[in-house]
């Protein structure tokens, strides 16, 4: 399966050249973007999605993406390839100079590029622990930014350890998120993801398994952890679920190489999750 892009209001190849050399996201790093899943031609959870771009973009300090547009675009790349898995909004500070620096608002002309592209889904993960850690207090914490390099490296560090992702504790040593998921621990009977004070990602699908897991009267809730609560997944004593936009739920069977049992618990707000995403695919 090949990729789509939409960009400056037509369709491109994957390897068409669409982004100028000065683009500031390109830069420096400075814009923010959405990844969503694609279930028979429709982007899920799209309306939640595109939220959350404008509350990147307004924490980077960009004008609000035009919803629009990015709807027009999302149907002409889904249009062109209908069996897509993945989609992506990328929305960048458009040209700019080469420091940090922006152009006056006035001048502003942000770039926006929808992609459609292949998806691999995995029912249970991989995880380890890396050395590096969240910032919470961080200027861009809670955004989904395009400056992923952390990530890049961290992930990296994984998959050299046969993972598929990393966990990261954030400054003070609670427990956070991963590299592109949000984590649920599962003990005493408990699904308990961080709060979004310990600086991980409002995520969709995290927000989805707390609404959803209390409409079905599940003990789902947020709560501080501490990082080491990891070594209690390890023991046997808990479990580790993670949640993202491609992975949907996926409960973790191995952690820093030690094969560990998925919860009960996890399981089944995992089918929840299946159930609750097939009847709706913009919830």
């Amino acid at each position: 399966m090949s990729v789509v892009i939409w960009s400056a209001g037509r369709l491109h190849a994957a390897d068409d050249l669409v982004v100028r050399g000065v683009d500031h996201g390109l830069t420096v790093g400075d814009g923010a973007f959405e990844t969503c899943a694609v279930y028979g031609g429709r982007a899920f959870a799209l309306t939640r999605h595109l939220a959350r771009l404008g509350r990147s973009a307004r924490g980077l300090g960009l004008p609000e993406p035009d919803e629009d547009e990015v709807r027009t675009a999302v149907d002409a790349v889904l249009g062109a390839l209908p069996d897509a898995g993945r989609l992506r909004v990328t929305y960048t500070g458009g040209p700019g100079p080469l420091g940090s620096n922006r152009l006056a608002p006035d001048e502003q002309r942000p770039t926006v590029l929808v992609l459609a592209g292949p998806a691999v889904r995995s029912e249970t993960s991989r995880a380890v622990r890396v050395p590096w850690v969240r910032n919470e207090r961080s200027a861009v914490a809670g955004l989904k930014t395009t400056s992923y390099a952390e990530n890049v490296v961290a992930l990296a560090r994984a998959q050299e350890q046969g993972a598929d992702e990393a966990v990261l504790a954030n400054t003070v040593g609670r427990l956070c998120e991963g590299t592109a998921s949000n984590v649920l621990v599962e003990r005493d009977g408990r699904l308990v993801t961080p709060p979004l004070s310990s600086g991980c990602l409002a995520g969709i699908t995290r927000e989805l398994v707390l609404e959803w897991g209390a409409d079905a009267g599940l003990p789902v809730a947020e709560e501080d952890l501490a990082y080491d609560v990891l070594d209690e997944v390890v023991a046997g004593a808990a479990h580790l679920t993670l949640t993202g936009s491609i992975r949907n739920v996926s409960p973790v069977v191995r952690l820093d190489g030690t094969e560990v049992a998925a919860g009960e618990l996890s399981l089944e707000v995992q089918r929840l999750f299946e159930q609750r995403a097939a009847l709706d695919v913009d919830p």
